[in-house]
């Protein structure tokens, strides 16, 4: 019997990245399943639609904002699909408002066990150190809520095609023909305490670029592209991808790529669900608390807790106090420009 299924993930890019292995796994283990997947309209590169899976862009600053806008959008959804249950992978105050609405319906609704708890555990050490569940078994979890049990398949999980946007861009860069090893860089991260030093990764562009690799910079909003210009204009060899391309392009670019270097950051699970193998350095966050890079956590650079007992000080980034502050900065100074080319060779190594 065919069943249908209301899914919602608004944010941020890498939650919402990280659900589409989920999605993809779901779909290939239960061929009658449908789903609508709801988020931002950004974030439709991520999913592959088809017959089965349909893809809503909520306007969430515009008709669909605040109570009113949500309910909206409810009865937008409703009018056009027949929900047999609602799954929230985000659980928030916008997401518990929906939620409501549907359940006046009749409609059972699932929502995630962020594990709020035992990562707080984590980080002030009143439980074992230990790895906790990755969050994409805690999205398969609220699946499993709603009867619909799976487990996560191999990937990659997205298969972007390359535009002529991105041809073109690529044949103004001289890269129309792959005749080196294509790196990727995304030095820069939502928090401060989640990157290395600039001063490092630029010694590490100059040490790729000086070997013959190709370098391509990531990064996104204005002040990222500021930061990202100034490295290209220190080194010319070097490609620009950030503010050049739209996220769908870029995509398709990254799945091009032989490595991603990137900081516990979006790029990295968009790297990591394109297939492509990404190195990722680690400050103040921890790949326990399960945001590691699917497929390449033994790809990971980080200062061990022996060495460093106070890491990690941080879930997602947002330091509370000078100890964590501290601990942050130490965390990353302590890698070394030498661990990082290193370990990109020995990933290269194994391509």
């Amino acid at each position: 019997m065919s069943k249908k299924i209301l899914v919602i993930r608004f944010s941020a890019m890498g939650d919402v990245a990280l659900s589409a292995p989920v999605i993809s796994s779901v779909l290939e283990q239960h061929p009658t399943l449908e789903i609508v997947f709801l988020s931002r309209q950004l974030f439709r590169p991520f999913f592959q639609e088809n017959d089965r899976l349909t893809f809503v862009g909520a306007d969430l600053k515009g008709k669909h904002k605040g109570v009113f806008g949500l309910k909206k959008l409810q009865k937008e959804l409703v009018k056009k699909h027949n929900f047999d249950a609602v799954v929230d992978l985000h659980d928030v105050l916008r997401t518990k408002i929906l939620r409501f609405y549907f359940k006046t319906l009749g409609i059972r609704c699932h929502s995630i066990n962020k594990g709020r708890g035992e990562k707080k555990g984590l980080i002030n050490g009143s439980v074992p150190f230990k790895k906790l569940k990755h969050t994409t078994q805690r999205y398969l979890d609220v699946f499993e809520k709603a009867n619909v049990t799976s487990t996560l398949n191999s990937g990659p999980w997205v298969a972007p095609v390359i535009s002529d946007t991105t041809h073109d861009f690529l044949k103004f860069n001289n890269c129309e023909i792959k005749n080196n090893s294509w790196i990727g860089i995304a030095p820069f991260a939502a928090h401060r305490s989640k990157e290395w030093p600039i001063e490092k990764m630029k010694n590490v562009i100059y040490q790729l670029i000086s070997t013959g690799k190709t370098v391509f910079l990531f990064g996104g909003g204005q002040n990222e592209i500021k930061k990202l210009e100034s490295i290209k204009n220190e080194f010319p060899k070097s490609i620009l991808v950030a503010g050049q391309l739209k996220l769908d392009e870029e995509l398709a670019l990254i799945s091009k790529l032989d490595l991603m270097v990137a900081m516990d950051s979006s790029n990295m699970h968009l790297s990591a669900i394109a297939g492509t193998r990404v190195l990722s350095i680690w400050g103040a966050t921890h790949h326990y608390l399960g945001f590691g890079p699917l497929n390449n956590e033994h790809n990971i650079i980080e200062v061990s807790k022996e060495k460093l007992p106070c890491r990690p000080c941080s879930i997602f980034g947002k330091l509370k106090s000078k100890k964590d502050e501290e601990c942050a900065q130490k965390a990353m100074e302590l890698i070394s420009e030498e661990m990082v080319l290193t370990k990109i060779a020995t990933v290269s190594d194994t391509t």
